[in-house]
């Protein structure tokens, strides 16, 4: 962990006026989110809830205009102490008749009944029927118009952020790593995590840790629909064992911002085998190739050709997933590369200063497994910035120096 501390108060001010900044460009009236991180995200507003499954039960909602805030929560303790305690109410429950109706309410006194235009990023059966109803001229459109941009680009006080919970979520790994072993249980793991993390002051789990085992063979495996390698399956008190291959995920949150953490690690320590070897070089030559071009003005197209350069019979990362995400107050938001958006979306990806992605290719030989792994990077004004440094054991005890 670093001496950095971040100036909370400073950042939401500058998101929700890049928020506002981007409405106007989108041509958008007004927001209602309801997704925990776009909330986050455009009020500063924490969803505090014990369990992410329990959003939808213990709703916050926001609706955001050019000048006005209204805040509906749950728990009004995570509202940020600079809002006015007039500004916020109890929950929409917006699944129900009466709530949906609320909400037709709270929009029609803010925007009027002319043609306006309003982003969801979430929408009920039972709103959208109000809506239709009461508010026929106004033109739904989806949030993503304004918060993707305003998100793409963050602050030094974000990236901030986003290294800091790295650097605590790799300390809690360092810790599992420590422990894993023939015998030991996928939940027990867990439990070191989630009690580690605690003690280093982070109270939000953002990925659900993943200890996948994962046969050598895509047969072997869990049907999937996509036909490539099901990830991730929910971790159990399953027994690991000393030959298996473990595809870990995990995540935590510090003020608001994600980390995202990915190795492949074998119970039984010791060395990899020839075949595992070469699994781990592929990969990190697909590292290799991306980080080379990672820079302000270069595109997705580009950095989505290099990684496939060197390995021309299958894509190097996961079907269903993706060659690079991004990372923010979401665990996964823009920019997005390698997914089924086609080549011309991921040419008009242009990797700007402060721009954070999560690599995570996946090099895979069917019949004898493969290797996934993780690294977070941010682009500079000149190249890139490591966001993590945890060691690739046990083919390497510390980092690599790309």
């Amino acid at each position: 962990m670093s001496s950095w501390l971040p100036d909370p108060a400073r950042m939401r001010h500058e998101r929700t006026a890049k928020v506002r900044t981007e409405m106007i460009r989108a041509g958008v009236d007004a927001l209602v989110l309801t997704s925990s991180g776009n909330v986050q995200y455009a009020t500063g507003v924490t969803c505090v809830s014990s369990d992410p499954s329990h959003a939808v039960a213990e709703p916050t909602m926001v609706i955001i205009t050019a000048d006005e805030l209204r805040i509906f929560a749950s728990y009004p303790e995570g509202v940020p102490p600079e809002v006015p305690a007039a500004l916020v109410s109890g929950p929409l429950l917006v699944e129900f008749p009466e709530g949906a109706r609320e909400l037709v309410g709270q929009l029609g006194d803010l925007l009027g009944g002319g043609v306006v235009r309003v982003g969801f990023d979430d929408l009920s059966g039972a709103s959208l029927a109000a809506l239709c109803s009461e508010l026929p001229s106004m033109v739904l459109v989806d949030a993503s118009l304004v918060l993707a941009p305003a998100k793409f680009v963050k602050s030094a006080d974000e990236i901030g952020c986003i290294r800091e919970a790295q650097a605590r979520n790799e300390i809690a790994m360092s810790d599992v790593l420590a422990s894993l072993r023939p015998g030991v249980r996928q939940s027990e793991l867990t439990g070191r995590f989630l009690r580690r993390v605690f003690e280093l002051g982070c109270v939000t789990n953002s990925v659900d840790p993943v200890w996948q085992v994962t046969p050598p063979s895509i047969r072997q495996g869990p049907p999937t629909l996509h036909g490539d390698v099901a990830f991730p399956i929910p971790s159990t008190d399953r027994v690991l064992r000393s030959d298996d291959l473990i595809i870990v995920d995990t995540g935590i949150v510090y003020e608001g911002y994600c980390s995202d953490f990915g190795r492949t690690w074998y119970p039984s320590g010791g060395f990899p085998s020839p075949r595992q070897r070469d699994h781990f070089q592929r990969w990190c030559d697909v590292v290799h190739r991306v980080l080379e071009i990672t820079r302000p003005g270069t595109s997705g197209a580009e950095i989505n050709q290099a990684a496939r350069k060197g390995e021309p019979d299958r894509k190097p990362w996961f079907e269903h997933y993706y060659l690079v995400h991004g990372l923010g107050t979401q665990g996964s938001e823009m920019p997005f590369i390698g997914t089924d958006l086609g080549e011309a979306f991921e040419a008009d990806i242009i990797l700007e200063p402060g721009v954070v992605m999560v690599l995570e290719p996946v090099i895979w030989d069917d019949g004898h497994g493969g290797y996934r792994a993780e690294e977070v990077v941010a682009v500079t004004d000149s190249g890139y910035e490591m966001l993590g440094s945890f060691p690739y054991s046990p083919f390497y005890d510390a980092p690599i120096q790309w």
